[in-house]
């Protein structure tokens, strides 16, 4: 089996790139911010107070994630609910963030992500896969791109979606969001050592595909 760990902020296209990289592989693409944006959005919806660590933690135990990929792409289950389309707001984003800094939500998930990567090919994305949930990966990457890109990228998708968002507040998520996932306590989101660095900023999406694919196939010749 192949692990690949594609590790970076917010907003950097990792998901979109990551899918696409995966599809062309034969590889299971992995979305695990899918997975924490689905417990803070499950936890949010519950009423759970997000900054208080103790009370999230309670919470999550309860908290049924499970993806499942379906005939147009992945889902995101909690439970037997479907919540693939509620958790790429700006708001869960952050709801995202603040629950993934409560250890005990990391652990919840952890196993689940590992035994993924036993079973499959896979290509993984996250804030610390190749630090902490795939540290063996034959392929590490930090996929990244700046700030202002990134919250270009993002306010082009919301518009799409049909709930627009000024840019400067989107700019001002992506900042915030960048700035709490880097000073967690747990697990904080940095390259791994022997990551290779992707910068997309000057690329669109399929120069972006193509430079994954090159870094791959350059580590294990697929």
């Amino acid at each position: 089996m192949i692990a690949v760990a594609i590790d970076g902020p917010a907003g950097a296209g990792k998901s979109t790139v990551a899918r696409r990289a995966a599809k062309e592989l034969g590889y299971v693409y992995v979305d695990t911010g899918a997975m924490y944006r689905a417990i803070g959005y499950t936890l949010k919806k519950q009423g759970v107070d997000l900054s208080d660590a103790a009370a999230v933690a309670a919470a999550v135990t309860g908290v049924d994630v499970t993806l499942r990929f379906e005939q147009d792409g992945q889902h995101v289950y909690c439970g037997d609910d479907d919540v693939t389309g509620f958790i790429r707001t700006p708001e869960i984003s952050l709801a995202a963030s603040a629950v993934s800094a409560v250890p005990a939500v990391r652990a919840h998930l952890l196993s689940l992500q590992q035994q993924m990567a036993k079973t499959n090919s896979v290509i993984m994305d996250g804030r610390d896969i190749g630090t902490v949930v795939l540290p063996n990966a034959q392929v590490k990457v930090f996929l990244t791109a700046s700030s202002a890109v990134r919250a270009r990228r993002r306010c082009l998708e919301l518009e799409q979606k049909g709930t627009p968002q000024p840019y400067e507040e989107v700019l001002r998520d992506v900042e915030e969001r960048d700035y709490q996932d880097a000073h967690r306590a747990v697990a904080p989101m940095k390259p791994a050592p022997d990551a290779v660095l992707l910068d997309t900023s000057g690329m669109d999406l399929d120069e972006s595909v193509q430079a994954l694919l090159g870094i791959i196939r350059e580590k294990v010749g697929a």
